[in-house]
């Protein structure tokens, strides 16, 4: 299947996550991406790791990131790597870098330096915090820029003190934000024929993540997210009785709803007490903790099987095993295996797209540095290094 992104030439000059990832995603799309490393050592994600896993001497993390990708291993303060450096800029189209401020200036690769080599060049920039103001040389980390965003107000309960995603939400919608300007730009380009610089910041991108709540937020008076007290609310902006249930052999999931009718479903009167819908806000502690002391009293499947039967949204909460053991999931195809070296394969998810009805899987794992060195000379015309 020939895919959407393929004959177009990337070069990634990124490190950790939100570059790479938004590499990964053209990767997946069919592009080219050429990793542009230091020699030996690499990349810095080569040794950031999750639960100190590694195959081969790279982290499993680094491997999760940078499938589909080739190296090329180069010391840009070198001249004559710079050099090839730039051969392979003047036949990219896209290039990408999360450097700190400045660094691409001195170097001479910053985009209106670039686009001497190459006019036309797609110029994609990650940074922290933006390349100008106050913040713009603090360290450009998911847990700070959580902190810094206000995203930790959001989860868990009032008492639990601000409580971060355990994942890394910033650099992925960072990375995604990328790519979505990266192809704005390729079709900018086709219009004009002309470069275009394309920049991205986790703090702008988590506060987009936020766009919901913040319009909330900046339409209400300036009132802060309220938590609920109740453990397992789902959301600090929604009403009761969305969020989280213990059930007698596990917990069960209710989303948004009309809380008479999900209240009759379960054998919870509240009619009489809560007559008004502004009420399932005001008084969602306590709706929650009616709720809260009813679905503790069945199995999870007898839940499903009443709220189902009455049309109401609510599932099981599932743990990873649990997960993978769904056939909607399993149908889905989302895991793949990729060989990395001799007898040494590792298991990761596939890209989320659908082409033409076919999943997009990956071909190649993670190289190791400088792997294309060789063929990349040959191909480019550049001097050995």
């Amino acid at each position: 299947m020939k895919r959407p992104l393929e004959g177009l030439l990337v070069l990634e000059f990124c490190q950790f996550l939100a570059g790479p990832l938004a590499g990964l995603k053209l990767a997946d799309l069919g592009a080219r991406v050429i990793k542009i490393e230091r020699p030996l050592k690499g990349e810095a994600c080569r040794q950031l790791a999750i639960k100190n896993l590694f195959v081969e001497k790279d982290s499993f993390l680094f491997h999760t990131i940078n499938r589909n990708k080739e190296s090329y291993a180069a010391d840009l303060k070198n001249p004559a790597d710079l050099e090839n450096v730039k051969k392979l800029i003047a036949k990219a189209d896209i290039m990408t870098h999360n450097f700190r401020p400045g660094v691409m200036e001195k170097i001479g690769l910053d985009f209106e330096s670039v686009k001497q080599v190459n006019p036309k060049i797609i110029y994609g920039v990650v940074s922290g915090y933006g390349n100008k103001g106050p913040w713009a040389n603090k360290p450009g980390q998911d847990l700070l820029v959580q902190s810094l965003s206000g995203l930790t107000q959001l989860t868990g309960t009032q008492n639990d003190g601000p409580v971060p995603f355990g994942l890394s939400v910033a650099d992925t919608m960072c990375g995604n934000h990328l790519v979505q300007g990266l192809l704005a730009g390729l079709l900018k380009r086709a219009k004009t024929g002309k470069g275009v610089l394309v920049e991205v910041s986790l703090l702008e991108s988590t506060l987009d993540l936020q766009f919901e709540v913040l319009t909330t937020y900046l339409n209400d008076g300036g009132k802060l997210p309220q938590r609920s007290a109740v453990r397992g609310n789902g959301h600090a902006y929604l009403s009761a009785p969305y969020g989280l249930y213990q059930t007698n052999d596990g917990y069960l999931a209710l989303a948004m709803g009309n809380l008479p009718v999900i209240a009759s479903a379960i054998g919870c009167n509240v009619s009489k007490h809560y007559t008004e819908s502004a009420q399932w806000f005001e008084k969602r502690d306590e709706i929650g903790t009616l709720f809260a002391e009813i679905i503790l009293q069945k199995n999870t499947s007898e839940w499903l099987s009443i709220l189902e039967n009455a049309g109401i949204w609510c599932s099981p909460v599932l743990n990873y095993q649990e997960v993978f053991e769904q056939n909607a999931v399993k149908q889905a195809g989302v895991i793949q295996t990729l060989a990395v070296g001799e007898n040494l394969e590792i298991r990761t998810t596939r890209s989320p797209i659908k082409i033409n009805e076919a999943n997009l899987y990956s071909a190649k794992a993670a190289p190791k540095v400088g792997a294309d060195n060789i063929v990349l000379s040959e191909e480019f015309n550049l001097k050995s290094i």
